[in-house]
C-alpha cells in the first residue's frame, strides 16, 4: 500500500545512516558510498509513494546502493585497481561477505559511524559538519545555512573531513574497549554542542534554530537506542528534553526573548519534562553520575517547579558543586555563582564572579557582564548594572539576545525628558545637530538587524520602538534607511524618519 510522503521521508531519515554505515564498513570509499546512498534514497523516493514502501526497506536501499556503488567505483579506475582497493578496504573477518545485490544481515552500524565521524583526528567544528551530513542525512546547504557559513565553505570542510578519515585508515568497527570511553564521550560532545547551537544560536536573527534541536534529540534517541545501559547517554537525551521543552515559552509574539522568571511556564512541553525526569531519575540509580546527568538534574529541578519562585535553588547548588569536581568549564562556574546568589544573596554570586574575569575564555563572551548585570541589579546598584547590561549587549551577536540587553539597560537610565530636536533611538537619546524641529516633531534613528528582505519590517521596528517613546504619534516620514549586509547574511539598516505627536500630548 502506498505511503504517504512524510512517512516516507521520516523513514529514509531514520534508514539513511544505517545503510550509509553498512556500505562503508563492507567496502570503505567513505566519499563514494555517501553518493551512492544518495542516489538509493533519490530511488526510493521517487518509487515508493506510488508502489508503496518494500516489506524490507533497510535491505532495499543497501542492495540498491551497493549495486551503484559497484558502478561508481568501476567508472573511477580500472576493474584491476577497483578490486585491489576494494580487497585493501575490506576487513579480513568481513572478506567472505555476501555479493552485492544480496540483501546483507539485518545490522545497524549507525553507532560506529558516528565514531567515525566524531574521530578524534578532526577538529570539532568538522566532527559536527560531519555527523549531520552523514548520520543526520541534512545537506550541505542546510549545514551551512544553521552555521552561517558560505555552502562552498561548508562543502571544503566536509571534505576535508572525509578525506582525513580517509587517510587516518581507521577501521570501521566498534573502538575497541579501551578507546571506548574517549570516542563515546566525542559522540555526546558532538550531539551536545549541535542541540546548544539549536537552542540558542550564536548569532542571527532568532533566538534559536529548532531543526538543529530537533536533529540533535533524535540522534540522541538514536544512540540511547544503541547503548541502553548507558548513564551519561541517557543523561544527555534528558538534558536535551528538559531544556527543549521550554521553548516555546523562550520568544514572545515579536521573538523577543523572555527569561526563564517571566516565562509562561504553562507552555512548556509536559511530556518532554516527564521523559526527561523519567531518564536522569533512572539514570541517577544506576551508578555514580556523570556531567551530563548532574546538568539533567539540574534542569528537571527547574521544570519541575511550579513557580520560579518556588524553585529548589540549595538543591541546584549542591549538584552544581558536584559538576564543578568533574568540569572547569567556566560556563559552569557562572551558572554556579547565579545559583549561590539565589541562595545566599547577589554580593555572595558577585564574589564567585570576580575569579572569571581573568579566564580568556569568558574575555569575549557575553554571558559574563550579562550575569553580573543581573547580579548587580539584584544588589541595588542600577549605574553599574546599566554598564554591564551595555557591556554585554556589545558582545552578544545573536539579535533578540542584544535587543533584550539593550531594553534592560533602557529600563534602569530612569526617567527622561525628551526635547524637540533630539533623536530617539531605544530609549536613548543624543542631540541631533542642526535639524529645525517644531514642538510635536520629532528625528529618529534607530539601527536594527533584519533579513536582506526585511526593510519594511525594519522601519515598523523602529516606529514601534518610536511609538513607545513618544505617545499619540501621529505621522511618521521615513527620510533614510542605510544599510550594511554581513558575512552572516544578516542586514542591518539605519532608519531615520521624522515623527510627530498630536498637540494635545500631555505634558
Amino acid at each position: 500500500m502506498p505511503a504517504a510522503d512524510d512517512e516516507i521521508e521520516g523513514l529514509l531519515r531514520r534508514l539513511a545512516p544505517q545503510v550509509l554505515g553498512a556500505l562503508v564498513r563492507r567496502y570503505g570509499h567513505f566519499d563514494t558510498a555517501e553518493d551512492a546512498v544518495q542516489e538509493a534514497l533519490i530511488a526510493a523516493a521517487r518509487q515508493w509513494p506510488d508502489e508503496g514502501v518494500p516489506d524490507s526497506a533497510r535491505g532495499w536501499l543497501i542492495t540498491v546502493a551497493s549495486r551503484r556503488l559497484t558502478d561508481l567505483l568501476r567508472a573511477q579506475a580500472a576493474r584491476q585497481r577497483r578490486e585491489d582497493t576494494v580487497a585493501r578496504w575490506v576487513l579480513p573477518g568481513d572478506r567472505l561477505a555476501p555479493a552485492a545485490d544480496m540483501a546483507p544481515a539485518d545490522r545497524d552500524d549507525t553507532l560506529i559511524l558516528l565514531f567515525m565521524c566524531c574521530h578524534p583526528a578532526l577538529t570539532p567544528a568538522s566532527q559536527i559538519a560531519l555527523t549531520l551530513r552523514a548520520v543526520g542525512g541534512l545537506a550541505t546547504a542546510e549545514i551551512a545555512r544553521a552555521f552561517l557559513v558560505p555552502e562552498a565553505t561548508m562543502t571544503r570542510r566536509i571534505s576535508r573531513a572525509k578525506q582525513q578519515i580517509k587517510d587516518s585508515a581507521v577501521p570501521f568497527r566498534v573502538p575497541a574497549p579501551a578507546e571506548r570511553p574517549a570516542r563515546l564521550a566525542a559522540v555526546l560532545h558532538v550531539l551536545y554542542l549541535v542541540f546548544t547551537e539549536g537552542y540558542t544560536s550564536t548569532s542571527g536573527p532568532s533566538l534559536h534554530r529548532s531543526e538543529l534541536a530537533a536533529e540533535a534529540i533524535r540522534l540522541a534517541r538514536v544512540v540511547r537506542g544503541l547503548l541502553p545501559e548507558d548513564g551519561e547517554v541517557a543523561g544527555l537525551l534528558a538534558l536535551m528534553l528538559l531544556t527543549d521543552a521550554r521553548r516555546a515559552a523562550r520568544t514572545g509574539p515579536g521573538g523577543e526573548l523572555i527569561p526563564m522568571a517571566d516565562q509562561d511556564r504553562g507552555r512548556w512541553n509536559a511530556a518532554q519534562i516527564a521523559e526527561g525526569v523519567d531518564l536522569i531519575t533512572g539514570a541517577l540509580a544506576r551508578g555514580p553520575a556523570g556531567a551530563y546527568q548532574l546538568q539533567a538534574a539540574i534542569a528537571a529541578l527547574h521544570d519541575e517547579a511550579p513557580a520560579a519562585d518556588a524553585t529548589d535553588w540549595p538543591q541546584i547548588v549542591a549538584l552544581y558543586e558536584l559538576l564543578l569536581q568533574l568540569s572547569g568549564n567556566p560556563v559552569v562556574r557562572l551558572n554556579h555563582a547565579v545559583a549561590v546568589a539565589m541562595v545566599r544573596g547577589p554580593h555572595a554570586g558577585l564574589d564567585l564572579l570576580a575569579g572569571l574575569r581573568a579566564d580568556q575564555r569568558m574575555t569575549a563572551d557575553h554571558r559574563l557582564p550579562a550575569v553580573s548585570a543581573h547580579l548587580l541589579e539584584m544588589a541595588g546598584d542600577p549605574a553599574a548594572a546599566r554598564e554591564a547590561y551595555l557591556t554585554a549587549a556589545r558582545r552578544a551577536s545573536n539579535l533578540p539576545q542584544q535587543r533584550y540587553l539593550n531594553a534592560r539597560a533602557a529600563r534602569l537610565a530612569g526617567p527622561q525628558v525628551i526635547r524637540p530636536g533630539d533623536r530617539v533611538s531605544g530609549g536613548e537619546q543624543s542631540r541631533a545637530e542642526g535639524l529645525p524641529m517644531a514642538d510635536n516633531i520629532y528625528s529618529v534613528s534607530e539601527i536594527v538587524g533584519s533579513s536582506t528582505e526585511g526593510i519594511d519590517d525594519a522601519v515598523k521596528g523602529a516606529l514601534s520602538r518610536a511609538s513607545k517613546t513618544l505617545r499619540n504619534l501621529d505621522w511618521f516620514e521615513v527620510s533614510g534607511i542605510r544599510g550594511r549586509i554581513n558575512e552572516d547574511g544578516g542586514c542591518y539598516f539605519q532608519v531615520t524618519m521624522k515623527v510627530g505627536f498630536r498637540l494635545e500630548e500631555p505634558a
